[in-house]
């Protein structure tokens, strides 16, 4: 057999098992559109990371429905990650280019222009590793969750599954953890001090008095008048 014939083998072997995890991904998307998640990858590698130094650590998470976690987080939440959340199709193409300008600027990194549903794809399936692979896959991800569920099941699942501090994951985890409240009882500045911990919980959950966090806090409550909730 050639050589030749050999290779086209081996990629449509390939082909064919990408096309096949692409529909493992799909059949989760489709089953967590009516179930929700128990865990996600991210939990799991968190989870892993934390019983390498100790083997019985547990992970802080409590599953709240849409209804029972209050409209000053999902607005919190909103206007500090995804303004756009309720208008978008998964890609907040503007936001993108502002980020690659901002990046650009600054000779590094420091805007991502992600939307709440990429965070998502990202949380539920994905590593953090920053590859093209994994852009990719969170492309498509993003494209399954937002043609299969609708606005407000991705809000939900997100507030569930998002990392809020030290092995605490969720609202209403993060608003026990806190400030010994449930999700529903979330005051407009502890919702958007929560929202502001986002993009690095482990970091402000150790430094709760940072400058910075109170900054982004006062930004944040000035934006939640103008969040659309789904």
């Amino acid at each position: 057999m050639s050589v030749a014939l050999w290779l086209k083998r081996l990629l449509l072997a390939c082909i064919a098992l990408l096309l096949l995890y692409q529909l493992w991904l799909f059949g989760w998307v489709l089953w967590w559109n009516w179930f929700n998640p128990d865990t996600t990858r991210f939990m799991s590698l968190r989870l892993a990371e934390f019983q390498l130094k100790d083997p019985q650590a547990q992970l802080k998470k409590q599953w709240v429905d849409y209804d029972r976690i209050a409209a000053n987080l999902k607005r919190a939440i909103i206007a500090a990650e995804d303004a756009k959340f309720v208008d978008h199709e998964g890609f907040d193409w503007e936001g993108i280019q502002h980020a690659i300008k901002k990046n650009q600027r600054k000779g590094r990194i420091v805007a991502g222009g992600s939307t709440i549903s990429q965070q998502l794809a990202k949380n539920l399936f994905l590593t953090p590793a920053k590859t093209t692979w994994r852009k990719a896959e969170e492309a498509m991800i993003t494209l399954m969750l937002e043609t299969i569920w609708s606005k407000q099941r991705i809000l939900e699942v997100y507030l569930n599954v998002i990392e809020w501090g030290n092995g605490v994951f969720g609202a209403e985890a993060a608003a026990r953890h806190y400030y010994g409240v449930t999700a529903a009882q979330l005051s407009s500045e502890q919702a958007a001090r929560l929202a502001g911990m986002v993009p690095s919980p482990r970091f402000y959950d150790r430094n709760r008095n940072a400058p910075g966090l109170a900054r982004k806090t006062a930004i944040i409550l000035a934006r939640m008048r103008s969040a659309d909730l789904p």
